[in-house]
């Protein structure tokens, strides 16, 4: 809880670091100042790109008392401004789940690794990054607690698989390995309610440690507080939650 006299600072930049491959990746870091120790998050971006909405989401984690780190997952397809790059990345297909698997995996070893952090790392991720950080808690053992934000195509059909996305990520739902924080709007289409219960029902069947919580009058993307599909009550109850499970599993 914050007090009117207590110090605040935050350092925020870009930096680059070696993503899957050793491929240089520009990554963008927020932490607190001060000595720590810190818990860490690492921010999967959603497909409308490496955005400023997402280093807006960087800095709010690092005010909360995390070092956050936020990798360009598309740094390699192309440059420009975040509506081109994803544009781009949309007619590419997308990019493949090894390379972003391989990044986050590369961005929660460099920020442990940091001398101010406290060796827990999360992950959070929304849309398309809500899929990706699913994904890294079933395929990675680096990460303490995943918040998987109305995450589209975690399950998918036979017919969505491609070469880069080939396997439906809920395939692996008997392999996560760490404690799960779920948000979702019901008038979402991608994933639908039925999806999201299916998901939940899945993770249930397999024993894991999860928390659920859906919005009645949200949508997809209602954390997203500069477009019209923010949902105000919704997004302050989400990051609430959000908050509270990260304080509890990364402490």
């Amino acid at each position: 809880m914050y007090t009117t006299e207590q110090y605040e600072g935050i350092i925020a930049e870009t930096i680059t670091i070696n993503g899957t491959g050793g491929d240089a990746i520009h990554t963008y870091l927020a932490r607190p100042m001060g000595p720590g120790p810190f818990p860490a998050v690492v921010l999967a971006h959603h497909l409308p790109g490496w955005d400023e909405l997402y280093r807006e989401f960087t800095r709010k984690l690092a005010h909360h008392g995390y070092l956050a780190i936020s990798p360009d997952l598309y740094c390699r397809e192309a440059h420009g401004t975040p509506e081109d790059v994803a544009a781009a990345v949309r007619a590419d297909g997308g990019v493949s789940d090894d390379q972003v698997i391989g990044d986050l995996e590369a961005a929660a070893k460099y920020i442990r690794s940091l001398p101010s952090s406290n060796g827990k790392v999360g992950i959070f991720g929304t849309c398309s990054g809500g899929r990706h950080v699913f994904l890294a808690g079933c395929r990675l053992d680096c990460f303490d607690a995943i918040v998987e934000c109305w995450g589209g195509n975690v399950i998918m059909s036979d017919d969505q698989l491609t070469d880069k996305q080939p396997v439906s990520p809920n395939s692996y739902t008997k392999d996560l390995n760490a404690p799960l924080l779920g948000l979702f709007g019901d008038l979402d289409q991608s994933p639908t309610p039925e999806q999201v219960n299916q998901h939940e029902e899945e993770l249930k069947a397999a024993g894991k440690d999860i928390e659920f919580h859906r919005y009645p009058e949200a949508g997809h993307g209602f954390f997203y507080f500069d477009r019209p599909i923010y949902h105000q009550s919704s997004a302050v109850d989400g990051w609430s939650k959000m908050l509270t499970f990260l304080g509890k599993k990364l402490a």
